[in-house]
């Protein structure tokens, strides 16, 4: 972001990314939001001032597999359905988290993943599917050979879980990749390997599950939220 500002603070019409997407997750009414914060936690904390959020810690920071784990203190004796989603999804519309929990519960789903396909998918998460289309795993970009590369439907970063099996399987989640981080994405293929049923939800509004990690991504949020008034 060329900028020593923590990327969720950064504005995007007005607003930090972290403001609208604390919005679009207030409008569908949960019972509770919890915020994985770590690098300027302190300033994520003064730009959420006075909202009915919890707030976890995340010390050291080691991927996103373990900011999930970190919340499962706050989750105790929940056995609910539980949306996962990233600071950065300024462009993101209440109705598609509605859309995805809908699918989520019609498909009786343990886990199930919004994508998008996009033009250009360099440094995302591909879905990759088998001969029948159905869910394999999402292999990220880092750790991806060339034909998984060329899949252009991308992991938006944006789950439903059924609370219960996700913290089962974020303990079971490794760190053998590129990052050597603990990825969220791969509760996916465990809970799968274990017979869940794991489905992918993809969205249509694709510009809604776009990271924002750059300038020049922060300046086209920028205009397609102008357009879109």
């Amino acid at each position: 972001m060329k900028s020593s500002l923590a990327k969720v603070l950064h504005a995007v019409a007005g607003k930090s990314m972290i403001r609208h997407v604390l919005e679009t997750v207030q409008a569908v009414s949960p019972s509770r939001i919890v915020i994985v914060i770590g690098h300027q936690a302190e300033a994520v904390r003064r730009e959420l001032d006075g909202e009915r959020v919890e707030f976890v810690i995340q010390e050291p920071r080691l991927g996103t597999g373990h900011a999930a784990l970190m919340a499962e203190w706050s989750f105790g004796g929940f056995a609910g359905r539980i949306v996962v989603l990233n600071g950065d999804t300024p462009l993101l519309r209440p109705r598609t988290l509605e859309s995805l929990v809908a699918f989520h519960r019609g498909e009786s789903a343990s886990a199930t993943v919004l994508s998008a396909e996009i033009d250009d998918p360099a440094g995302y998460g591909r879905i990759v599917r088998d001969g029948r289309g159905a869910f394999l795993r999402i292999t990220e970009h880092k750790d991806a050979n060339d034909s998984v590369r060329a899949i252009r439907e991308i992991n938006s970063g944006i789950f439903c879980f059924e609370s219960v099996d996700l913290f089962g399987a974020l303990k079971k989640v490794g760190r053998r990749n590129v990052q050597g981080e603990y990825y969220i994405t791969d509760v996916m293929e465990i809970l799968r390997g274990a017979g869940k049923r794991v489905v992918v939800y993809r969205c249509d509004q694709r510009e809604e599950v776009l990271g924002i990690n750059t300038v020049e991504q922060l300046q086209a949020a920028e205009r397609l939220m102008k357009k879109d008034g």
